[in-house]
């Protein structure tokens, strides 16, 4: 992957990369038809991780992020308040959306899919810009796993109306499917052939993937390794990660890397991948994690098959300097 990591500050781990820069200008720098899939959850408003609501979430007073109330013991993660957002906020990440697309479909290979976390709020507008952008929309994927994303009494008032909710409980996470679509007169098979791309990959069991996803939340283990706010469990990232490349053969990339858990997972079932991150202290965060989560077992392992691979993970994770879990 020399083409895809010269010039830019990264790292490697084992057949992986983590480089350090901005997503747009990396994938429109790249070779054109360069790589086989794309997993991510993105920066939603492209305003959340911007330094002044990091800095307001650190320090507790919410902006975009909400910092919700603690109840029964348990202190709750800040979420981004999508509904915060205005009329502007949302025309620049449609924009954002349509550039990010249109740079997704020169490095992508034809066929190859791109499974991107969303949110109900979110999804529409998403859908709208991506396709506008030149993705072709293959699906949703649902992740159902309960949030605790909405389900509260309406703020500043919640003594005068405490049998209401603003919103309803969210006991599930849309993932949006879309592929860079095939040539004129391509079909898939032509597209595995030429490209190693166009579908999904079967589980080893031989059933297929499928579009309801019964999950898990983060768990605490893998939270004390990355303490990144939109933390996805290994046991997903891993699951996604394997039916991502149809043959088990190309370069997965998460152009917003944040802790590195995709590039954790891809290492994790024997994949390549490469993550990008343009935040310095994600970056850094990402460079210590991906070698502890990848190492981490997972309940997915058995469904994809990684105890056949056990030897290799561990000499992969001792090279990283990781603590292998062997329990």
């Amino acid at each position: 992957m020399q083409h895809l990591t010269s010039g830019w500050e990264s790292k490697p781990f084992g057949r992986s990369f983590l480089i350090h820069a901005d997503c747009l200008e990396w994938l429109g720098r790249i070779p054109e038809n360069s790589i086989h899939a794309i997993l991510t959850d993105p920066p939603y408003g492209v305003r959340e991780y911007e330094s002044c609501e990091l800095a307001k979430r650190s320090a507790g007073r919410g902006g975009v992020w909400r910092i919700p109330p603690s109840f029964d013991g348990n202190a709750r993660a800040p979420l981004p308040r999508f509904t915060a957002l205005d009329e502007r906020d949302r025309e620049r990440m449609a924009l954002f959306f349509r550039e990010w697309a249109r740079l997704c479909c020169h490095a992508l290979r034809p066929g190859a899919h791109v499974f991107v976390a969303s949110n109900a709020y979110i999804v529409p507008l998403l859908l709208k810009s991506l396709i506008e952008g030149g993705l072709e929309f293959r699906g949703q994927l649902i992740r159902l796993v309960r949030t605790l994303r909405g389900g509260d009494r309406p703020k500043n008032a919640e003594q005068e109306f405490p049998l209401v909710s603003s919103m309803p409980r969210g006991c599930y996470e849309p993932w949006v499917l879309f592929r860079k679509p095939l040539p004129d007169g391509m079909k898939v098979s032509d597209a595995l052939r030429e490209f190693q791309t166009g579908g999904l990959r079967r589980l080893p069991d031989g059933n297929p993937f499928e579009d309801i996803i019964p999950s898990e939340r983060t768990p605490r283990a893998e939270r004390d390794i990355a303490d990144h706010p939109s933390l996805k469990p290994q046991s997903l990232m891993r699951l996604l990660a394997y039916v991502a490349l149809p043959l088990g053969d190309g370069v997965i990339v998460d152009p917003f890397a944040g802790s590195g858990s995709t590039i954790a997972a891809a290492e994790a079932v024997g994949l390549s991948a490469i993550g990008i991150e343009r935040h310095r202290p994600y970056y850094e965060m990402a460079l210590k994690a991906i070698p502890r989560l990848a190492a981490l077992r997972s309940p997915t392992d058995e469904i994809v098959g990684r105890e056949e691979k056990s030897d290799l993970f561990k000499r992969r994770a001792a090279l990283n300097g990781a603590v292998v879990a062997t329990g």
